[in-house]
């Protein structure tokens, strides 16, 4: 885990970050290589609106993935070793067999929202899924939080064998000893089919047989004829089902949800509360953050961003638009009007602008595994902060400082309100966030580090390379200046970086990081793309 980052004052007390196996070198910066693709776009594809991706998700043991998109479909995808699927003459050719990178295929989706309507408010509740969550693992069954903007669901997604169904009333052999009027009586009616649903809902046609009217049953009728029997076959399907139903508890979009550590509870967030729910109890909630004010006209800050401890089932911390991020302690009261902690960087002065709120508000906030550290994402920046530091992050990653002069066209454009996710690596040594241009940035966050790599989602992630960053000043002379040296990342990538041209439209907004691998999962419109090092 990290211990901490560099450029944090001496003064308040942040411990010095020490690299794997050394105290003075950083850690080497990784190589990023393609690893796989789904739902790949031809060139010239148009994408339909509802297969564009707007949730990623691992679980815990990194051995399942599961995608939401805006039709309000989730797909899940399952790990499979590629030396499994190598021939044995391969794995004879091969003089050392080593442990390969994780690679995924298609397991099953499921339809987990439809698209709804608010008669009272008069207001379309869209299908797309917001978030989504793995929830404990029991009996060999996965099961999983999503939701939209109003209503959460528990899916319980299990392993079943299929049933089939005889095909034939009528052994072949009885239809020829009595004679070919049976065979020439009942023939194939390609017009008539029967619908049977498969274990997994999709309708399959099966043609049935048409008899004529002159068929007439022989004397004494079929001694062979016998009902259709019910076989279970050795084939198995992933089956989802809805287990619980979470509606009704939010009268605003829900941004977040979020597993507890107990394994018993979960939160929701929407712009102005935050509820807490057990998860086997779908039609009661409790409301444990209220920021609405008595006058709406008074309001100054929504919700957007709420995480439960990784370890402290107690803690909870959520962040705001004004880009503020508060710690909870559920212990203090029923209703956690008041924080235990709040933190929040000081705009320097004269600094402030028409946009200073707008690009200051937090999109998304991550713990690091061990609960020390959390991640939050602004438009501008990632910011590292140490749970025992209020005042100042320990670390500041400038990702989009080169859109600064351009604020005002992306304010135009609605550009400037997207919402990136930020997530970090399984020992926290590194995170990373998506950009505009289809183009994700990775930091190393150990002390030291200069890390900061800039990739595509595509099947060539390197070549829009960054131009090369002046070599940076010595410590004493960026104190001299009144400069902090953790802030890294270039402060403009330079022409390299996309061409000196930027395409909002291509945003890559969703992405996750595999919780044991150097493994990424992204999000670029309607494609899944793997990334490891």
């Amino acid at each position: 885990m990290i211990s901490s980052a560099s450029g944090a004052p001496a003064a308040a007390g942040a411990p010095v970050a020490t690299a794997a196996g050394s105290d003075d070198a950083p850690l080497p910066a990784l190589e990023w290589k393609f690893s796989q693709v789904f739902g790949e776009r031809a060139i010239g594809e148009e994408v339909q609106e509802v297969d564009i991706i707007s949730a990623i998700e691992f679980d815990k043991t990194g051995e399942h993935l599961a995608t939401g998109d805006r039709g309000g479909r989730v797909v899940l995808f399952e790990r499979t070793d590629g030396r499994d699927q190598r021939t044995r003459r391969e794995l004879e050719r091969a003089d050392f067999v080593g442990p390969r990178h994780p690679e995924y295929r298609y397991s099953t989706e499921f339809q987990s929202h439809e698209p709804e309507f608010d008669y009272l408010k008069s207001l379309e509740i869209e299908e797309k899924i917001n978030k989504i969550r793995w929830c404990q693992t029991a009996n060999a069954a996965q099961f999983l939080l999503s939701t939209n903007d109003k209503t959460i669901k528990l899916w319980k997604v299990t392993e079943k064998k299929l049933k089939q169904v005889k095909s034939l009333n009528l052994d072949s052999g009885a239809i020829q000893r009595n004679g070919n009027a049976m065979a020439n009586s009942m023939v194939l009616n390609t017009k008539g089919f029967a619908p049977r649903l498969s274990m997994n809902g999709v309708a399959v046609n099966r043609p049935i047989p048409f008899i004529s009217p002159d068929f007439a049953f022989p004397p004494g009728g079929f001694p062979s004829l016998h009902l259709p029997a019910v076989l279970w076959s050795n084939e198995t399907a992933l089956v989802a089902r809805c287990r619980k139903v979470y509606a009704n508890a939010h009268a605003y979009h829900i941004n977040s949800i979020s597993n507890n550590s107990d394994c018993e509870t979960f939160i929701s967030a929407d712009d102005l509360r935050i509820n807490l729910w057990n998860i086997e109890v779908n039609d009661q909630s409790f409301n444990i953050v209220d920021i609405k004010p008595t006058n709406m006209e008074d309001l100054t800050e929504v919700i957007t961003s709420a995480e439960f401890h990784p370890n402290h089932c107690n803690i909870l911390a959520y962040s705001s638009s004004k880009g503020s991020i508060r710690l909870i302690d559920m212990r203090q009261s029923a209703l956690c009007d008041r924080h235990s902690k709040l933190f929040e960087e000081t705009e320097p002065p004269g600094a402030r602008s028409f946009f200073t709120e707008i690009i200051a508000s937090i999109s998304d906030i991550k713990f690091a595994r061990g609960g020390r550290y959390i991640l939050s994402r602004d438009y501008m920046t990632l910011k590292l902060w140490d749970v025992n530091m209020e005042s100042v992050p320990v670390a500041t990653f400038k990702v989009h400082e080169h859109l600064r002069p351009k604020l005002y066209d992306l304010y135009e454009n609605d550009s400037i309100f997207d919402k990136f996710e930020c997530c970090l690596s399984g020992d926290g040594m590194r995170v990373a966030t998506g950009s505009y241009s289809n183009l994700f940035r990775v930091f190393g966050a150990t002390s030291g580090s200069e890390e900061a790599s800039t990739l595509e989602a595509s099947k060539t992630p390197n070549r829009r390379v960054m131009a090369t960053p002046s070599k940076p000043g010595s410590r004493l002379a960026n104190l001299a200046r009144g400069r902090r040296d953790n802030r890294r990342g270039s402060e403009n990538p330079g022409p390299d970086l996309n061409g000196g041209v930027h395409d909002f439209t291509s945003k890559l907004l969703h992405l996750a990081w595999h919780p044991a691998a150097n493994l990424i999962a992204c999000a670029a419109s309607n494609s899944l793309y793997m990334y490891y090092a």
